[in-house]
């Protein structure tokens, strides 16, 4: 079954066209990576799937409903861990996920708090305010954060950005650990790190989706010697 399913999502600002006649299928469970360089689409694309912005034209389907219609359902099931941290800085740790609890109406907020502490192993930042913690800290509090609802679709936008390497090794782990439990798109500049997540790729160029497939489609595809060289030889049609 398909968690997300796309027709012909087109979208226009005045006279551009920033997203043209993407078709798009994404199963259920899947960590799917959305990648492109800068002014691709992708963070429009990542928009309207996600609610945030309507599509000019096109069709949106999350888990059978369609985006238009059934809006306040789907944001019951999807959330959302933005490139910039999303949590107060003078709340703790603890505080904050009490309070996102509150705006989902979590009935049994201590149960819930508990498990998220013991799955991204917050027990000792639980109590310390969040502007005192380390960036990698901060993200995976963040990441906790969006899991507040138990949503079955969640959207990742570059959620390792300017973490140092053991940070970043870290949060892909807390990543893995969520795949096949939810459905999961992540957007990165990192290509190292979509080829090691991602169970697809797709590849996005002047609004329109080029390529789809497994890492290692795209790679033997390309006849390229690792990932990043195939999404170079993909987005520039083998120019470089």
């Amino acid at each position: 079954m398909y968690a997300i399913n796309v027709t012909n999502l087109t979208k226009k600002f005045r006279d551009k066209v920033a997203v043209n006649g993407i078709n798009l299928q994404i199963k259920e469970g899947e960590l799917f990576a959305l990648l492109g360089t800068n002014g691709a689409g992708k963070t429009t694309t990542i928009k309207m799937l996600s609610g945030l912005i309507t599509p000019t034209s096109g069709d949106i389907k999350i888990e059978n409903m369609d985006i238009k219609k059934d809006a306040f359902k789907i944001k019951e099931i999807l959330n959302v861990s933005p490139q910039e941290t999303a949590i107060a800085p003078n709340l703790t740790v603890k505080e904050n996920l009490e309070f996102m609890a509150g705006v989902y109406g979590i009935k049994d907020k201590s149960k819930k708090i508990d498990e998220l502490t013991q799955r991204f192993n917050l027990a000792e930042v639980l109590n310390k305010r969040a502007k005192t913690l380390s960036g990698g800290w901060q993200r995976k509090v963040s990441i906790a954060i969006s899991l507040i609802n138990d949503p079955k679709i969640l959207f990742l936008d570059e959620p390792t950005l300017g973490l140092d390497v053991i940070a970043r090794k870290e949060l892909w782990k807390v990543i893995n650990e969520l795949k096949g439990n939810i459905t999961v798109i992540l957007t990165t500049h990192y290509m190292e790190e979509a080829e090691s997540l991602s169970d697809r790729i797709g590849i996005m160029a002047n609004g329109k989706l080029i390529d789809l497939g497994t890492p290692q489609e795209l790679i033997n595809k390309t006849n390229a010697e690792n990932f990043e060289d195939a999404f170079v030889s993909i987005v520039t049609g083998g120019k470089e």
